[in-house]
């Protein structure tokens, strides 16, 4: 007897062919497919998905829920969307493996305004014990990544100065280790130290020995090489790729909100690279909001040594001149902060950088300056990050999937925290037709599973895995905005993974079936 069967349902299996009428069973963690009469097949629950579209589970390749997961388990912002796999470790963030349980305090401590915190002081060293925090003790499949922040940590420390031979065999050593422990390859986040202190050499000798255990390069690139180039920052991941024999990823590849350039550059430089050979891919958000800590905007130097320089900076007289200096003057006159946990601050939550100056009567940077420190580096920022007229072309273009760069926490989150996927099915699908329903499917299941080489996963196909979302293309629906992003879509009626069913007729059952997929094995 079948645990689950699915029937009437138009079955879109992912590949991106056009779906099909038939039935799905579910026998433990399996899929079975049936066409035809089913009338005969005794199973335990049945589901009539009449009118409705029945999917692979979403696979969202880059998530920011690798501690917010630990402490809210059912991730219903995130299941609730029909995500049943997430990548956490993007951006160069991972948090694993540390030498130490204060270095990794640590770590987490100078991204909180990104991560966040674990529920619990984090009891992990290793790629392999924090992976086996998230065997079925979650919603969803987590896969890791390894960042190049940790491997540099473990290797030189947190300064801002090149690595000797010594170091790098050190850092190499360091991310076979964390593949061999089952990490998919790695990350990199060249705007957020100690990882943005990494050369283009020292990359690449770390690239080329993950792709050498079938890893790839997931990357979000380094801005400050702007000043050589509109596109500098990205041809220095694909020389990267050429160079280690790696396979890239582009991750939140989007012409930006100031509109430098054309659009047709950032597609142009992506398929000019996949015609010269190279294994190129990118993913974008579906909003036009970007989310990250607003320690971003704080420079580089101010963080060389680590959380605690970073603190002393924003009290010295001196160094707060500095900082006021440099602050992006477009960030401070556009972004937005959440995340206030001083009871005093907490007025300020969702309200813009500059209205935050005015009602404190200080200049916006000192305000910022002065948050942030009462805030212990904890804050989020929300702003304009994408051009809205060429995002369908970035959401619609063969080479690209849809990933949320997710930050789960704050009253004030970007609406694509709780509505990245269901937008495209919404209204690049529906509404604007940017794309065939099969084809956005197939950019949120298939093609982000094969990016990450998952095995049985991404596919509706007998055999795979059952991670499998039901919902109707009719309704289905975000309404999730800037003013109130907390809001769960409309329309997404089953969720299914590892033939848990973990959202019921838009209820969340609170099952945690989610395993840690570890690359060798998954």
């Amino acid at each position: 007897m079948l645990d689950l069967l699915i029937i009437n349902g138009l079955i879109i299996d992912g590949t991106g062919n056009p779906g099909f009428y038939g039935s799905i069973g579910v026998e433990k963690e399996t899929i079975r497919m049936f066409r035809g009469d089913v009338s005969d097949v005794a199973s335990q629950k049945t589901i009539d998905a009449r009118g409705q579209v029945v999917c692979p589970g979403f696979v969202d390749l880059h998530s920011h829920a690798g501690l917010t997961i630990l402490g809210e388990p059912h991730h219903d912002p995130k299941v609730r969307q029909g995500v049943t796999t997430e990548l956490i470790g993007v951006d160069g963030i991972s948090h694993s493996p540390f030498k130490s349980y204060e270095e990794l305090r640590r770590y987490i401590w100078l991204d909180s305004g990104l991560n966040w915190y674990p529920p619990e002081p984090a009891d992990w060293l290793t790629v392999a014990q924090q992976l086996d925090k998230y065997e079925q003790s979650v919603a969803i499949n987590i896969a890791y990544i390894l960042g190049n922040s940790p491997v540099r940590i473990w290797a030189i420390g947190w300064e801002d100065r090149a690595a000797t031979d010594k170091e790098i065999q050190e850092m190499k050593a360091v991310t076979r280790e964390a593949m061999e422990e089952g990490a998919w390859g790695l990350s990199t986040g060249l705007d957020y130290p100690p990882g943005a202190y990494a050369s283009t050499d020292e990359l690449t000798e770390l690239a080329e020995t993950s792709a050498r255990l079938g890893g790839f390069y997931h990357t979000h690139t380094r801005a400050s090489l702007k000043k050589y180039g509109l596109m500098a920052p990205w041809e220095e991941a694909l020389d990267i790729g050429r160079s280690s024999g790696s396979p890239v990823h582009m991750t939140h590849y989007r012409q930006t909100a100031e509109g430098s350039g054309s659009h047709w550059d950032y597609i142009g430089l992506i398929e000019n690279a996949r015609n010269e050979g190279l294994d190129v891919t990118f993913d974008c958000y579906s909003y036009i909001y970007s989310s990250t800590s607003i320690t971003i905007a704080i420079p580089n130097w101010a963080k060389d040594g680590g959380p605690e320089r970073l603190m002393k900076a924003l009290e010295d007289p001196d160094d707060r001149r500095r900082i006021a200096a440099e602050l992006p003057s477009d960030r401070l006159a556009t972004a937005t902060l959440t995340n206030f946990k001083v009871p005093e601050n907490s007025k300020y939550d969702g309200k813009s950088i500059l209205h935050i100056a005015e009602l404190r009567g200080q200049e916006p940077a000192y305000a910022l300056m002065d948050l942030l420190h009462q805030e212990n580096l904890g804050l989020c920022t929300v702003g304009p990050g994408t051009n809205p007229q060429t995002l369908p072309a970035f959401v619609s273009h063969p080479a690209g999937m849809i990933a949320s760069d997710a930050v789960l926490f704050g009253e004030f989150p970007s609406p694509r925290s709780y509505g990245c996927f269901p937008v495209v099915l919404a209204e690049f699908v529906r509404a604007e037709k940017h794309l065939s329903l099969p084809e956005a499917i197939r950019k949120m299941t298939s093609f982000p599973a094969q990016r990450l080489g998952l095995r049985e996963r991404g596919i509706l196909l007998e055999g795979f895995k059952a991670d499998i979302v039901i919902f109707d293309p009719t309704t289905v629906k975000a309404p999730a905005t800037i003013n109130k992003p907390k809001q769960f879509p409309i329309g997404i009626n089953y969720v299914i993974v590892n033939g848990s069913i973990v959202v019921d007729n838009g209820n969340n059952t609170g099952l945690l079936p989610g395993r840690a997929l570890r690359r060798g094995r998954d």
